[in-house]
């Protein structure tokens, strides 16, 4: 299961917009079995912690915990499959860094349901082919398993509490290798392949500022999502419309941005959130048709454009973060941008492949003189993009 990287597409996909990303040469590795009862035995390989669990749909999760993530599939695969009840032991390592913007959670949730499918051979029901048709539609469903929503007649619970969508599920089941993958979202739309130029490798620093998803960081992480469903709420009320994202209701108006500044007079931060969307919007479009014919100057202008929108309307940015995505530009990187939720997390930079390592020394050793404190937290590795999960 390979972490992912979101080359553009900020807080876009449960709002119906687009992204670009890739993954990365990084992830999870994963072994399993199935077992002859409905026990689940999840064991990190690395620091031998485990888990365990009857498979049920009133399965008790410990939040705050990694166990949360595959314990969460647990029951909602119980729930949408009730004669699932055959178990696993299943055991990973990893090293993608944690709360670092990668998706490892995430990777985690794919292996553990990938698991329980071979286990269970839900493939081969009727309910679940009718519901999940392509590797586009599972990528969809686990996000849902993830945010807790439901997807199709699969009813939803209550996820592991992040109101995210399915970019990072999509990444890490349909990526390309050597390339990055446009696609749109709720519902997941395949847009389109850019290949990444042989010439080209992406540096990745990770901040050692924890990108956590627990106790007050969730609130954080949740608050763009509320505030694009805010915003949509308002619309929706304000014109009739039912338009079920903030991207099918600027679509579905003429001048679609200037009536929803009407709508969100005096909302200043909703308006914030719906102008960074609909930027980010334009931008990962843009972007992708100035990569396919090698215009990385026009990249990396819309690049620096998604990274200050991100500071200035998202306000998810941390120092750390932002030094890196300008230091980065300053010591020549094409394109570079921080990714993810935000809050800490990672930051790319697309290097030529000449100077990758040149480029490593350079950031890594500007980087800890001006934040020493993140020393020991800090990490910084290249990668090009990866191929998507596959078995070995």
């Amino acid at each position: 299961m390979p972490g992912r990287l979101e080359f553009l597409g900020k807080h876009t996909d449960y709002c119906g917009g687009p992204s670009l990303v890739c993954a990365v040469e990084r992830g999870i590795a994963v072994v399993s079995a199935p077992r002859r009862d409905a026990r689940v035995r999840i064991t990190d390989a690395m620091s031998g912690e485990h888990a365990d669990a009857e498979l049920s749909d009133a399965l008790v999760v410990r939040h705050g915990h990694w166990s949360s993530y595959p314990l969460t599939v647990c029951r909602r695969v119980v729930r949408n499959f009730p004669d699932a009840r055959r178990g696993v032991d299943l055991a990973f390592a990893s090293n993608l860094p944690p709360a670092a913007g990668l998706s490892s959670s995430s990777a985690l949730i794919v292996a553990t349901f990938l698991a329980l499918l071979d286990a269970n051979e839900l493939a081969e029901r009727a309910d679940y082919r009718a519901a999940i048709r392509s590797t586009e539609d599972l990528a969809g469903y686990l996000g849902a398993v993830e945010n807790g929503s439901s997807f199709g007649p699969l009813t939803g619970d209550s996820g592991v509490g992040t109101q995210g969508g399915s970019q990072d599920h999509t990444a890490i089941l349909c990526a390309r290798p050597d390339a990055l993958v446009q696609y749109a979202f709720a519902p997941i739309r395949f847009e389109g392949t850019t290949p990444l130029p042989d010439e080209l490798r992406f540096v990745v620093a990770v901040s050692g500022v924890a990108a956590a998803k627990t106790g007050s960081a969730l609130a954080l992480y949740n608050r763009a999502a509320s505030a694009a469903a805010a915003a949509l709420e308002l619309w929706r009320a304000a014109t009739g419309s039912m338009a079920p994202t903030l991207a099918a209701a600027l679509a579905d108006a003429p001048n679609g941005m200037e009536r929803c500044r009407r709508v969100l007079h005096g909302r200043d931060d909703l308006l914030r959130r719906v102008e960074q969307f609909a930027g980010e919007a334009a931008i990962v479009r843009e972007a992708g048709e100035a990569l396919a014919r090698g215009d990385l100057d026009r990249v990396g202008g819309l690049v620096d454009e998604s990274q200050a929108n991100a500071e200035r309307l998202l306000d998810n940015q941390v120092p750390e973060t932002i030094a890196l995505a300008r230091g980065a530009r300053e010591l020549g990187a094409v394109a570079a941008s921080a990714f993810g939720a935000g809050f800490g997390g990672s930051v790319y930079a697309l290097v030529p492949t000449s100077r990758v390592e040149e480029f490593l020394d350079r950031w890594r050793t500007a980087y800890l003189t001006r934040f020493p404190g993140q020393r020991e937290r800090a990490t910084f590795f290249v990668t090009g993009a990866a191929a998507p999960a596959h078995a070995l």
